[in-house]
C-alpha cells in the first residue's frame, strides 16, 4: 500500500491521476523490451540518486515479487555488468542532464556481450526520467515523510472541498476504478508479505550456511591459528547482513532500506547551476532545434511502442489542468502562469524557448515560490514538509499539488529531451 500516499496527493486532480497510473502501469507491468525485475531495479537505482526511501522500498518489494535475485539488493557490485553500466547515465540524467552526449549512448550500445539494444535503452531512459521526476513529487508533497498507512507530514485527507473546482466532476468512473484496483493490490501485497518474509529468511539461512562452510574450509586449509583469527572476523559478520535490511528486521516486520549508498556510485555528484557551467560544457538547449512534439515523441514511440502516446497524454493533461485561482492571485491568465513555471524549470536545466520573455518569470513567481520550485526540481532530497506548508499559505492544498505536478512533468520532459537528442545524434 505504499503507493497510496502518492495516489492520495494526485487524487486532487483525478484526470491527471488516470493518465499517470496508465503510464506507470505500462512502464512497469506491460510488454516492453526490459524484463520486469530489471525495470524495478532500474527504478531503485533512479530513486537512490535522490535518497528517496519511499520509492526504493516500494520497488524493492516489487522487484522481489517479479522474481528478482535477492543478491542484487546487496548493491551495484552484485548486479550484471550490463545493468551496472547504466549507472553513469542515471547519475547524469538525475543531476546534470545537459552533460549527456552521443558518446554515452554509444558506450552502452557497443560493449561486447553486455551491450544494450536501442529499444532497451529507450525503455531504461524513460524509466530513469520517470523515477527521478516522481522522486521530486514525493519529496515536494511530503510523501517521503509518510509513516505507515496513516501518514503524516503534508498528507491531508482527500475531500471535495480541497479540490480545484474544475476537477470536482462526477462520473469519473475510470479514476474510481483505478483507485479500487490499487487498493485491492495493496491488500494482495499484504497477504503476500508473509510468504515473501519466509522466502527471504530461507535465503538468508541458506546464505549463512554456505558462508559458514566456506569459512570452516578456509580455517582447515590455513591452520588452526589463522582459522581462529578468521573465526573472530567472521563472527562479527553473522546475524542479519546489511543488504537484508530493506526486507526484514529482528521482529520479522518489513521495514525500509537503511543504506541507499549501495545503489549508487559517486554520491557527491549533484546538481550545479547551469548558468555557472564551464565554458567548454554543453551550450544552451534550444527547443526550436529539438522538441518533444517534433522529435522526441516520434523517436520514443518508434523504439518503445505506445509509450510516446502515454507520455504525450500526460504532458498535455498537466498543461490542461485549470489553475484559475492560482493565476488570479498572481494577476495573470492561467496559461501564462503555468508557462512561467514550466519555462523556469526548463531554464534551470539549460533549455530555452526563443519566443519567451524570461523577464516574466520574476514578475510571475515570487521569491519563496522560486526557491521551493528549484529545491524540489534540482535537489528534492533537501525538501522538507515544512517547505510545502510554508510556501503560498493562502493557496489550497490542491493548488500546491498542481505546482508539484508541473515540476514532475517539466523535469521529466527535460531529462527525456537531452537523452533522446543524444540517441538521435548517435543514430545519425
Amino acid at each position: 500500500g505504499r503507493l497510496e500516499a502518492v495516489t492520495q496527493q494526485m487524487g486532487y486532480h483525478p484526470q491527471y491521476l488516470d493518465s499517470f497510473l496508465k503510464t506507470q502501469h505500462y512502464l512497469m507491468h506491460m510488454d516492453g523490451p526490459l524484463p520486469f525485475d530489471c525495470r524495478h531495479y532500474i527504478a531503485i537505482m533512479a530513486a537512490a540518486r535522490h535518497q528517496c526511501r519511499y520509492l526504493v522500498n516500494l520497488h524493492v518489494l516489487q522487484f522481489l515479487r517479479a522474481g528478482g535475485d535477492p543478491q542484487w539488493l546487496r548493491g551495484l557490485e552484485f548486479i550484471p555488468p550490463k545493468l551496472r553500466n547504466l549507472n553513469e547515465i542515471n547519475k547524469i540524467l538525475a543531476h546534470r542532464p545537459w552533460l549527456i552526449t552521443k558518446e554515452h549512448i554509444e558506450k552502452l550500445l557497443k560493449i561486447s556481450e553486455w551491450s544494450w539494444s536501442l529499444a532497451e535503452l529507450v525503455h531504461a531512459v524513460v524509466l530513469l526520467a520517470h523515477c527521478h521526476a516522481l522522486a521530486s513529487f514525493v519529496f515536494g508533497c511530503g510523501c517521503e515523510q509518510d509513516e505507515g498507512l496513516g501518514g503524516r507530514g503534508s498528507l491531508k485527507p482527500l475531500s471535495l472541498g480541497n479540490q480545484c473546482f474544475c476537477e470536482a466532476t462526477a462520473g469519473n468512473s475510470y479514476s474510481q476504478e483505478l483507485l479500487r484496483i490499487n487498493r485491492k493490490r495493496s491488500l494482495d501485497s499484504c497477504m503476500e508479505l508473509d510468504s515473501l518474509r519466509e522466502r527471504m529468511q530461507r535465503i538468508h539461512v541458506e546464505t549463512e550456511g554456505r558462508e559458514e562452510m566456506r569459512l570452516l574450509q578456509q580455517d582447515r586449509e590455513e591452520g588452526e591459528e589463522q582459522g581462529a583469527e578468521m573465526g573472530v572476523q567472521g563472527g562479527s559478520s553473522y546475524g542479519t547482513p546489511g543488504w537484508l535490511s530493506p526486507l526484514a528486521d529482528t521482529d520479522g516486520v518489513v521495514t525500509g532500506a537503511t543504506n541507499l549508498a549501495c545503489y549508487m556510485q559517486d554520491p557527491d555528484f549533484g546538481y550545479q547551476d547551469f548558468a555557472r557551467r564551464d565554458e567548454d560544457q554543453t551550450q544552451v538547449f534550444r527547443v526550436q532545434d529539438y522538441s518533444w512534439e517534433d522529435h522526441g515523441f516520434s523517436l520514443v514511440n518508434r523504439l518503445y511502442s505506445d509509450i510516446g502516446h502515454l507520455l504525450d497524454e500526460k504532458f498535455r493533461m498537466v498543461d490542461g489542468l485549470q489553475s484559475s485561482a492560482m493565476a488570479k492571485r498572481q494577476g495573470c491568465e492561467p496559461s501564462v502562469f503555468k508557462r512561467g513555471i514550466w519555462n523556469y524549470i526548463h531554464c534551470m536545466f539549460g533549455i530555452r524557448y526563443d519566443d519567451y520573455d524570461y523577464a516574466e518569470v520574476n514578475q510571475l513567481l515570487e521569491r519563496m515560490l522560486k526557491v521551493y520550485i528549484k529545491t524540489v526540481t534540482c535537489y528534492p532530497e533537501k525538501t522538507n514538509s515544512e517547505m510545502f506548508d510554508r510556501f503560498w499559505k493562502q493557496f489550497k492544498h490542491s493548488e500546491k499539488v498542481h505546482v508539484n505536478l508541473l515540476i514532475l512533468e517539466a523535469r521529466m520532459q527535460a531529462e527525456l529531451l537531452y537523452a533522446l537528442q543524444a540517441i538521435t545524434q548517435y543514430m545519425i
